[in-house]
């Protein structure tokens, strides 16, 4: 089989690798259906960030069943998307559901091979069912939506809550969308791209220019000087992690969604301000698929194409086969991009063709 393989730091090739072997109880065996980019991707394939070579990219991904074991609640042809990450049972922490929380995991795309490929074997246990007319390339979407889902939820929001959303990217976009799934009265999102505020502006949020004036400042005049009731930072810079801090209102949440890039100081005063609003700061990693059936996974499903839009976020939908130049692109900065969801099943590149023939891609 095909699979987008990364060589060494920076020497992704196309190539023909073994067909997956069975992993854990219950293995599966499904066809990939589209594999989304996650910055720490990027990272692993030009920072030399990945923990060993080779390996194929892709933890957010969606996928056809092939094969399943006897008894299976999946029968092929059906769709999931796959929680990438495998436990380990002996870790207290997975004994009681927070498998991220283990020290023992395993995990595609970065611990061992992805779904940056035709074929991968899951267990059973990993599959979220995904209704037929969800286009494979939205459903590789529930991962990132789960990880954003799972920080808002740490949120305690008060009535009619008001809340910031520093950085438009993808994790961003969702976070904002959950926030006003989950009841704030006005979620604010500030960016300096200027084509990520236009997508954020589509969805009918209010938008702050970034670029153009300093987002504490216009927090504070859209809300009367008081501030937001959750802050969320979600760029993964120190400045912005303290524009966070800095914008929430007295008993104010924030949230350190976005993985800092840099080291952060924070001022004496800032801290001295934290203690006299009494500000809580959450800090938050990957998702929950636990309990089965009524998981954070299981929410994004029930969501997803109702209220909760992922197709605007998506702007390339490139073949696996363009996987080499697509990265290349993306760590030089030579083109513009906000999601890449690579549309790896011949039934995904199907809808991107024909829309509507399951479902569409909007």
């Amino acid at each position: 089989m095909k699979a987008a393989v990364l060589q060494s730091k920076g020497v992704l090739t196309l190539t023909d690798v073994p067909a997956p072997a069975p992993v854990g109880d219950r293995s599966v065996l499904v066809r990939v259906g589209g594999v989304g980019v996650c910055g720490s991707d990027v990272l692993r394939y030009g920072r030399g960030k990945a923990y060993h070579y080779p390996l194929v990219l892709g933890h957010e991904f969606s996928a056809v069943v092939e094969e399943a074991p006897e008894g299976s609640r999946f029968r092929p042809g059906d769709r999931a998307a796959v929680f990438p990450l495998l436990p380990d049972p002996a870790d207290p922490m997975t004994q009681i559901g927070e498998y991220a929380l283990s020290s023992g995991y395993d995990y595609y795309g970065s611990r061992r091979d992805g779904a940056m490929a035709e074929f991968l074997q899951v267990p059973e246990a990993n599959l979220v069912p995904v209704a037929r007319d969800v286009p494979l390339v939205h459903a590789a979407m529930v991962e990132p939506a789960a990880v954003a889902l799972h920080a808002m939820l740490k949120f305690r929001l008060p009535a009619h809550a008001t809340a910031l959303v520093i950085g438009a990217g993808p994790i961003g976009a969702l976070a904002a969308q959950w926030l006003r799934i989950l009841g704030a009265g006005e979620v604010y999102v500030a960016d300096v791209d200027e084509r990520k505020r236009a997508v954020m502006a589509g969805l009918g949020f209010p938008v702050i220019d970034a670029s153009a004036a300093d987002t504490v400042d216009a927090v504070r005049e859209l809300t009367g000087g008081r501030g937001v009731d959750c802050a969320v930072e979600a760029s993964g810079l120190p400045a912005t992690l303290i524009q966070a801090i800095t914008a929430a209102a007295p008993l104010g949440q924030v949230m350190l969604l976005g993985d800092l890039s840099g080291d952060l100081t924070l001022p004496q005063a800032l801290v001295s301000s934290v203690l006299r609003r009494e500000l809580r700061l959450y800090g938050t990693w990957n998702s929950r698929i636990t309990p089965a059936g009524r998981s954070e996974w299981d929410m994004v499903v029930h969501h997803l194409g109702r209220d909760l839009k992922v197709a605007p976020l998506i702007s390339h939908t490139p073949s696996l086969e363009e996987a080499p130049a697509m990265f290349a692109d993306m760590l030089e900065r030579r083109t513009w991009y906000n999601k890449v969801v690579f549309a790896v099943a011949d039934q995904a590149q199907t809808e991107l063709i024909r829309p509507g023939v399951v479902g569409g891609v909007a």
